[in-house]
């Protein structure tokens, strides 16, 4: 059942975006050759308590680190470790928080210092896709209509979409109803109530759409090993257009 959030509520979401978002913040302008990825996991987990929030990964399912750290041909879920990043690195960051008896999440993909041309239209890409999905969230619209938006226009420009990972309803929980596909048909699907709150996540490969699980039971790797990025908004269903809790401007005005 997707629950309809009053405006008290919706207000604590926006709080635990802005942190999120703040986090994802602070982690890219770390992010450079040379770094490990436990390193940011670290900086991560100190920047949400110093900002009054608890890490919303950790220990969420048994994940043992604040972040998802996925670098390359990792899609989601990847373990932050002694990796150290190297140039044309991409570096998915997923961070999530809990605040006052809500949650937070949201995801960026940056690049390592210089990125090839194929790479960064891959970021663009699926960074664009995202906001596509978001203009299909509205009151009345349904969860395949978003999966259409984001399918349809990494479709046309030669990318494939992962099926087996979804985005998904947020509030006292991490993941609630509904789910919300990446890929789907217009018509078809949930329909979203004015009020709802999701979380909207492209995960868009340069290959093919066939992922598989790595041997720590978390990461996801894209089957043929080529590059995948990620990116994810939490926002709020309205009757016009969905209000975005989470923002990237905290990351892009700093570059």
């Amino acid at each position: 059942m997707i629950k309809v959030r009053t405006e008290e509520e919706i207000a604590l979401l926006r709080e635990n975006a802005l942190i999120v978002s703040r986090t994802l913040a602070e982690v890219g302008r770390s992010i450079a050759p040379g770094v490990k990825t436990k390193d940011l996991d670290a900086l991560a987990a100190e920047f949400i308590r110093d900002n009054g929030a608890q890490p919303g990964f950790l220990g969420y399912g048994g994940y043992p680190y604040s972040l998802c750290i996925s670098v390359n041909e990792y899609v989601v879920h990847g373990f932050p470790s002694d990796y150290e990043l190297k140039e044309g690195d991409i570096v998915s960051v997923d961070c999530g928080t809990v605040y006052k008896g809500y949650y937070g999440d949201s995801a960026y993909t940056f690049g390592c210092g210089e990125l090839s041309a194929a790479d960064q239209a891959l970021l663009d890409t699926t960074k664009a896709s995202l906001f596509k999905g978001i203009e299909a969230a509205r009151a009345g619209s349904r969860t395949g209509d978003i999966g259409f938006a984001v399918q349809s226009y990494c479709e046309e420009r030669g990318y494939s979409v992962v099926r087996e990972l979804v985005g998904h309803g947020i509030g006292r929980n991490m993941h609630e109803s509904p789910e919300v596909p990446n890929y789907g048909r217009r018509g078809h699907g949930v329909k979203l109530p004015e009020g709802s709150v999701i979380c909207i996540e492209p995960m868009i490969n340069q290959g093919v759409k066939d992922v598989y699980l790595d041997d720590d039971g978390w990461g996801v790797y894209t089957a043929d090993h080529k590059k995948s990025a990620h990116f994810e908004m939490t926002v709020v269903v309205r009757k016009g257009a969905a209000e975005r809790l989470t923002t990237f401007d905290f990351i892009e005005n700093n570059k």
